[in-house]
């Protein structure tokens, strides 16, 4: 057997249904080995893309995507969507392809050490010496990307070790990981930190969303009565219409869920992940802390637990709710004012008829379009803390945002993924102008690959979300505005259907006979940033702030 026809044996074991990638000459064999497969080649029109697609898939499902590059170029512009996916906890498993490393004949030629330079942007990376390491190798790769903290993987696969022959063609066998579970007098301690609490709050961080942790939480909630609130990547663990639901933490510490985290006197932290910026500061509070996750806290000077439960969160959760009294906090007195407040204020200019139309009218058009398992896939820019505060999700992972990289050019390549899993639900991309056109040319893609989605462009000329803060330095407005194509002739050119909107009454419609009417469709919306600080201030206002 060869060993490229090995590796996609190895990978058929792990259960891959796509490798999404560009090839290069150096991974010809590996190519003619998946001809045969059943695992699915998805061909993008860049790397960055092919990889966002593949950290998108490891999100959704929980196993390790696949992206294919070639050397040198390739592999390089994988760089920014797997340090996305290491960032944002997505198993992801990266194969490169690399020149002979016997009998190399071109000297230096489109040569790095890509080996060494993943080395700082994943959880493991390896080259493969002989071909006789590839089930070894493979297994560890996907075992190493989806055990907590998920994360990037690498796997270089030369030229001349995919083409020779190996004699054994037996692949490991994937193995159920067992989580550990928490200790009791972990379980004891968190226990009676909420029992003593008088105004606790739950936290519902990034590392909650994955598989089985919403309905351990969720009998918590309705059990203890206990209010939450939740981090950008938190958002959708649990229904944003929850009568327990105070909000998310998307904009700054002296917004409206703030000021309900600044009364609480118990904050259980439940998957908190460092790597979002943290919705409160422990350093100078005397509020105490319950961390709960799949591991330990990273102790900083903002962030110091007093209590830790570090095992499997669903477990974890389940016996805490088991030693608990029923509804041990049901008189919210003191937070139901606030959580009112908030629910006015995000729905307050849900139905405003401003055009260009402004950010909040559009989260609230696009929810009453999209059924409660449709996604929407944001890109990043100043729409993202729009949709992150005013967005109600019903279910995980159908407001996909990235509050890690928080890179630009993420969000079409990971609505294709989602229409590409998903065929039969809406699917919405988000996208400003700037971040569109990153990766705009995947628009091909996904006309080659027949999927029905939507791409909503939020259109002012401009990178709005500096220029939003460069206003709030007080600095002068410089050097961030430009000029944007037609955007429906572009869409049209790739041959996907162009609209644009010329009135807040149209979109809604636009967005229903584009769903009716299938395939890939692209609207360009003009959007009004001007009141974003001046909505953002009189909020704050309410508060005295």
């Amino acid at each position: 057997m060869k060993a490229s026809d090995l590796f996609i044996k190895a990978l058929e074991n792990e259960g891959v249904e796509y490798i999404f990638g560009i090839p290069g000459e150096e991974n010809l064999d590996m190519l003619d080995s998946l001809r045969g497969s059943k695992i699915k080649f998805i061909l993008t029109r860049h790397e960055q893309a092919a990889a966002f697609m593949a950290a998108t898939y490891g999100r959704l499902t929980g196993r390790a995507g696949v992206c294919l590059s070639t050397l040198g170029p390739g592999a390089t512009n994988l760089v920014t969507a797997i340090a996305y996916a290491q960032l944002g906890g997505m198993p992801l498993v990266v194969i490169t392809g690399q020149k002979p490393i016997k009998a190399g004949l071109q000297g230096k030629f489109q040569m790095l050490d890509i080996v060494r330079m993943m080395e700082p942007l994943v959880k493991d990376s390896d080259q493969i010496v002989y071909g006789r390491q590839i089930p070894a190798l493979v297994r560890g790769a996907f075992r190493i990307a989806e055990e907590e903290r998920p994360g990037a993987v690498h796997l270089e696969l030369p030229e001349d070790i995919a083409g020779e022959e190996v004699e054994n063609d037996t692949v490991f066998p994937r193995q159920t990981i067992h989580r550990v579970f928490a200790s009791d007098r972990a379980i004891e301690n968190a226990v009676e930190a909420i029992t003593n609490a008088k105004r606790p709050l739950l936290l519902v961080g990034a590392g909650a969303n994955r598989k089985r942790v919403r309905q351990p939480l969720s009998d918590f909630v309705n059990k203890t009565g206990i209010m939450f609130f939740n981090t950008q990547m938190g958002k959708g663990v649990l229904s944003g219409d929850d009568s327990h639901f105070i909000g998310t933490a998307a904009f700054s510490s002296k917004d409206y869920v703030h000021e309900a985290i600044k009364k609480a006197d118990l904050i259980i932290n439940v998957g908190h992940d460092l790597i979002e910026k943290p919705p409160f500061v422990m350093k100078g509070q005397n509020q105490k802390v319950v961390h709960i996750n799949f591991h330990s806290a990273q102790i900083k000077d903002i962030y110091y637990p007093q209590v830790e439960v570090v095992g499997n969160i669903s477990n974890s959760m389940d016996r805490i709710t088991d030693a608990l009294d029923e509804c041990f906090a049901c008189n919210r007195e003191w937070v139901k004012p606030i959580r009112e407040r908030i629910r006015a204020a995000i729905h307050a200019l849900d139905n405003d008829t401003s055009f260009p139309m402004l950010p909040q009218r559009v989260v609230a058009d696009v929810r009453k379009v999209l059924d409660d398992d449709g996604i929407v896939s944001l890109d990043n820019g100043m729409f993202k803390l729009w949709f992150a505060r005013h967005y109600h999700t019903h279910h995980p992972n159908t407001l996909l945002l990235d509050n890690a990289l928080a890179t630009m050019g993420a969000g079409l390549p990971a609505a294709m993924a989602c229409a590409l899993m998903y065929p039969e639900r809406q699917v919405v991309a988000v996208c400003g102008d700037g971040g569109f056109m990153m990766n705009s040319q995947e628009l091909e893609t996904a006309v080659r690959l027949k999927l029905n989605m939507i791409t909503i462009i939020f259109n002012d000329s401009a990178y709005g979300m500096i220029k939003w803060k460069q206003a709030g330095q007080g600095l002068a407005d410089f050097a961030l505005d430009f000029n944007n194509p037609d955007f429906v002739m572009y869409a049209q050119s790739y041959g996907a259907i162009g609209h644009r909107i010329s009135a807040s009454d149209e979109l809604i419609p636009t967005m229903e006979k584009a769903f009716s009417d299938g395939g890939v469709h692209v609207i360009d919306l003009p959007v009004d940033y001007s009141q974003n600080t001046k909505t953002l201030l009189n909020d704050l206002k309410q508060f005295g702030n």
